[in-house]
């Protein structure tokens, strides 16, 4: 079954909720998207959205790599060799793994439509359904605790916790929460880099009465020898996630000793569901548990990386709450949330329609 056409075009999605992170403060929500069309009429879509801090990639490159005379190598070839397509997208774009994940994302959602069987399915269901943790960005201890209520209120049971600008006052703001709500929510934290590795030992263990679940990114990305020096028991409850880009990066991360005992994934950072893939493997022979992670994306991109999170064995966290807070995404389906826990549906593909 042969592609007869790619189209490709980007959309600022809106934030109604704007949010500050340990780098940066997010406001607008830019996608770039992948139409991949098929001679049977199928039409398989993809986005991308970039972190230019993480991966050197801005929305403005990506476009650039997606204009679409660079894609027509893909025209008239068949979707059945999907392998070959992919790999050929991953060397021809060794920079803008955003644009990859946007293509390689269309590709798959092309042709497990063309199979006539949901995503997760074709990759291997392991898994049916999980909550998903909601963020809440840096800010004062009055406005996490009313922005946990507004959670609360809405069925969500996990937290990630933004923090890393100061040990101090990041202490404060999870007292705090445990004081007013107890053991109702589950608490994950994101440091995002912004801890040294002596704050990342005094929070531990200042913070080991509060059973935090997870220790997101605390230490700059390329201090991996750092983090592999820490404490055996703060690395199991670790995840690598600005350390952790690429399939090579997980094979650094698991020489010994073990850097960290759990692997966030975002396919914007790897470049798409192919290379997720051979990340996860890695973690897998390794004993090492999975975190899915997303930026500020449309829902065509967070239900790729929610099917291939339940098509992983070792998967044990998601964090895929990247679309819920979009003014105007282009697309409705995907993926079920109800409660705070997510499933994907029976349909074809990704499961997704354009508005």
């Amino acid at each position: 079954m042969k592609i007869i056409a790619i189209k490709t075009w980007h959309a600022d999605l809106g934030n109604v909720r704007p949010y500050t992170i340990a780098f940066k403060t997010v406001d607008e929500v830019r996608n770039a998207f992948v139409e991949i069309h098929l001679q049977n009429g199928i039409m398989g879509l993809g986005a991308g959205n970039p972190s230019e801090y993480v991966v050197g990639e801005n929305l403005q490159q990506t476009i650039e790599a997606l204009n679409e005379n660079n894609l027509q190598f893909l025209v008239e070839r068949d979707i059945r060799e999907i392998h070959q397509l992919t790999f050929e997208v991953w060397k021809r774009f060794p920079k803008n793994p955003a644009a990859r994940a946007a293509i390689d994302i269309a590709l798959y959602d092309a042709f497990s439509k063309f199979l006539g069987v949901p995503l997760v399915k074709y990759l291997g269901q392991k898994i049916q359904s999980l909550a998903t943790s909601v963020t809440i960005g840096i800010k004062s201890v009055e406005e996490t605790l009313q922005e946990a209520e507004e959670y609360r209120n809405k069925g969500f049971t996990i937290l990630k916790v933004k923090l890393g600008k100061n040990l101090e006052e990041d202490i404060e703001r999870l007292v705090k929460l445990r004081e007013k709500y107890g053991d109702y929510f589950t608490i994950r934290i994101d440091a995002n880099q912004g801890y040294t590795a002596e704050q990342t030992i005094a929070f531990y263990e200042r913070t080991r009465n509060l059973n935090i679940e997870l220790i997101e990114q605390p230490l700059p990305a390329r201090e991996t020898d750092a983090m592999k020096r820490l404490p055996e028991a703060l690395r199991k409850v670790l995840a690598a996630d600005e350390s952790l880009i690429t399939p090579a990066d997980a094979l650094n991360l698991i020489k010994p000793p073990l850097a960290a005992g759990i692997f966030n994934i975002k396919l914007m950072k790897c470049g798409g569901i192919s290379q997720a893939q051979k990340i996860a493997d890695i973690a897998l022979h390794e004993g090492i548990d999975l975190f899915w992670g997303c930026n500020d994306e449309s829902a065509v991109s967070i239900t790729a990386a929610l099917h291939l999170a339940f098509a992983c064995a070792n998967t044990r966290y998601i964090d895929l709450d990247g679309s819920f807070d979009l003014a105007n995404d282009v697309v409705t389906g995907g993926f079920i949330l109800k409660d705070g826990v997510m499933y994907c549906t029976d349909k074809p593909g990704l499961g997704l329609s354009l508005r």
